[in-house]
């Protein structure tokens, strides 16, 4: 049994150990849909529903395996659920918000594959978090996804409007930006406990 305040995992998942920008999980949405920042919310949103759905039924599928004696199949359980929370989250956003669906393009299937979400899965399990502190650790670490996204689609939109040398034009301004929003949040490491 982890003893952290849901307060502190909040902060940890989303600033201190930003899956994204500390532990470089999720980088494929990060990269791809980080165009504009109106997208760039609404797959933070997407992500964040997955990842408090997966973080839910972690928990629920940690208790029942462990009862049962089959730890082994946590794995397998939780693609499992990881996958049938992406395919209800395209559904609802193709039925409720087709331009989003466009935009969000093969992005969105490929939630399924976001190693973010399986990851906080695992971590969570790992470290013992109770009920609250996984529902914690969930909307930090979505929060902290959903962040770097904007940051990130905010930096590219402010750059359109910038004279840029053609060296650095395209997917290497891209990578240096990211580099350098990682290493502004491995400033954050500090306040880690």
């Amino acid at each position: 049994m982890n003893t952290a305040s849901s307060m502190s995992i909040f902060l940890n998942a989303a600033i201190i150990n930003n899956f994204v920008l500390a532990m470089f999980l999720g980088i494929c949405p990060f990269l791809g849909v980080s165009n504009k920042t109106d997208t760039a919310m609404r797959m933070g949103g997407a992500v964040t529903f997955v990842m408090l759905v997966a973080s839910v039924c972690a928990f629920g599928i940690n208790k029942v395996l462990t009862w049962m004696g089959a730890p082994y199949l946590q794995l397998i359980a939780y693609i499992v659920v990881i996958a049938s929370a992406v395919q209800l989250v395209e559904m609802i956003i193709k039925k409720f918000s087709p331009a989003l669906f466009r935009a969000l393009g093969i992005f969105l299937p490929l939630i399924t594959t976001n190693c973010a979400i399986l990851g906080l899965a695992l971590f969570q399990t790992a470290r013992q978090y109770d009920f609250v502190q996984s529902l914690a650790f969930a909307l930090g670490a979505g929060a902290g996804f959903t962040l770097a996204l904007v940051l990130m689609a905010g930096l590219r939109e402010r750059l359109e409007l910038s004279t840029v040398s053609s060296v650095v034009q395209g997917a290497a301004l891209t990578l240096i930006l990211a580099g350098v929003l990682s290493m502004a949040f491995m400033g954050f490491a500090g306040m880690a406990s």
